[in-house]
């Protein structure tokens, strides 16, 4: 089966070929923002900075300054990709980790994530990344209703957190949101780099704002911040190659579902969507010790083919925003940004037009434990994977459910002979509390109801069954797909 299909009047999101570059986010305006950045002589990295920063002006719930980025960057040539993790740490005054708040921020990472990918993989200056997201930040978009209905969800939380001054708050869908404070919190970035953020004028407002509510987070734990850059965590499963994030993500449990499918060897059909609930049950509990990284795949995860062992699905979080873009260089990244929480954890810094991560609430227990100067396990899991002539960048927002629904497109590629954009429009399931929430009309209801799963059907397109991007290499030429489901979309150059 080709990894292309013919898109002629197809119900689906047909892969994009590009000539330039080719581009995926969780956004059209983001999307737009990566095809300006290639047009104008600017890398994937480059594209993908820009894209990331518009979304942080028009999805404030999932994603912001005040949040992080973790992204894959793939050379062509190279034999695999570079990982950066742009999360911060745990405050070294920290006291207590509260899973909303002043005390469940940790130090902002995405900033300096985006001046150390400028810096080893740009093309433009970031100054020049940024000017779409400082455009519309100041010239205004129109509020959709997912992010009107999200604030007022949210805004018991907000107005604790000192938001009940953001003009969000008093906007309804289709109302016309200019950002002034944000677009200069932007252009300062622009002007005098990442040090602009994490010092100065900027640094001593997120300060104030986290002291003013009783939190930790000091001037030197922002100075302090550095973005880690290390090789990736490899898998296999049959001939096909798998790169995730090392620690501090939980991309390890994707890696060691894939390395548990290729010791089974061969499924029947019938059995292999049940093999992929089971495996990616039993990984997730091994998530308090993803620190541990590699080590993590010499373990055998427990299954049987013949019934579910009932261990329960992970957490049940929604959020997050990705962004893949491939380039005619044959440079290909792959991301996710996100402030953890709709809105992070409610505080808001007025000065600076955004709120802050509540990341904090990542910890949990044993090597995942809290401690100042940590930093916990991250849901944000992106992935790149290598087959054949093709190199795709894969990320999806859902936080534990990142890890199933890759698994899942994976699966449909490699097992199931389908081409890319069918993989990643089929219908999903996910594991929650229990439950196998599985999307009306799925091939394998019959068979997982036969093995006694708890199925709990759901219209296709609820938003707990994620929202892939895609973008990468096919025969040498850039191409980007976007999931059908929440915002996604793909263009190219």
């Amino acid at each position: 089966m080709p990894l292309i299909a013919d898109p002629y009047s197809s119900p689906q999101r047909p892969v994009l070929q590009g000539v330039g570059g080719a581009v995926a986010a969780a956004h059209p305006l983001a999307v737009a923002a990566g095809q300006e950045l290639l047009l104008a002589g600017g890398s994937a990295v480059d594209a993908a900075i820009a894209a990331q920063a518009v979304l942080c002006v028009v999805a404030p719930d999932a994603c912001g300054l005040g949040g992080d980025m973790f992204a894959l960057v793939h050379q062509l040539g190279d034999a695999e990709p570079m990982a950066i993790n742009a999360s911060g740490a745990a405050p070294l005054d920290m006291e207590r980790a509260t899973d909303d708040g002043a005390n469940s921020i940790t130090t902002p990472g995405i900033v300096d994530g985006w001046a150390c990918l400028s810096e080893r993989w740009g093309r433009r200056p970031l100054s020049r990344c940024l000017q779409p997201a400082i455009r519309l930040a100041r010239t205004g978009f129109p509020i959709s209703q997912r992010l009107a209905i999200n604030v007022q969800t949210q805004r018991a939380r907000l107005d604790a957190g000192g938001a009940g001054c953001w003009d969000l708050l008093a906007l309804e869908a289709g109302a016309q949101w200019r950002q002034e404070a944000l677009a200069q919190t932007l252009e300062a970035i622009s002007d005098d780099g990442a040090m602009a953020f994490y010092g100065g004028a900027i640094g001593a407002a997120i300060v104030r704002a986290v002291s003013a509510l009783g939190g930790a987070l000091t001037l030197e734990d922002m100075a302090a911040h550095r973005t880690p850059i290390s090789r990736p965590i490899m898998a296999s499963w049959g001939s096909v190659r798998l790169a995730v994030q090392p620690p501090v993500t939980q991309g390890i449990l994707l890696a060691l579902v894939l390395t548990a499918l290729d010791r089974l060897g061969p499924l029947p059909d019938n059995r292999l969507d049940h093999a992929l609930v089971e495996l990616t049950e039993a990984a997730f509990a091994y998530r308090d010790r993803s620190a541990e990284g590699e080590a993590l795949l010499a373990l055998d995860l427990p299954i049987d083919l013949e019934r579910p062992l009932g261990r329960g699905g992970p957490r049940a979080y929604l959020h997050t925003a990705g962004v893949a873009v491939s380039d005619a260089s044959g440079q290909t990244v792959t991301s996710l940004v996100s402030v953890f929480d709709d809105f992070g954890s409610g505080v808001f810094v007025p000065e600076c037009g955004m709120v802050l991560n509540n990341r904090a609430g990542g910890f949990t227990d044993g090597g995942n434990a809290p401690a100042p100067g940590k930093r916990p396990v991250h849901t944000l899991a992106p992935a790149m994977l290598f087959l054949d002539d093709a190199v795709l960048g894969l990320a999806t927002p859902g936080a534990d459910g990142q890890v199933q629904t890759l698994a899942q497109v994976i699966a449909a590629l490699t097992q199931g002979g389908m081409d890319l954009a069918s993989a990643v429009s089929q219908a999903r399931w996910r594991s929650e509390g229990g439950d196998l929430l599985i999307e009306r009309g799925h091939p394998a209801t019959q068979a997982l109801t036969a093995l006694c799963h708890r199925l709990r059907p759901l219209e296709a397109g609820d938003t707990r069954f994620g929202a892939v991007v895609c973008a990468g290499q096919i025969a040498g030429a850039p191409i980007a797909l976007s999931d059908w489901r929440r915002y996604t979309w793909s263009g190219v150059v």
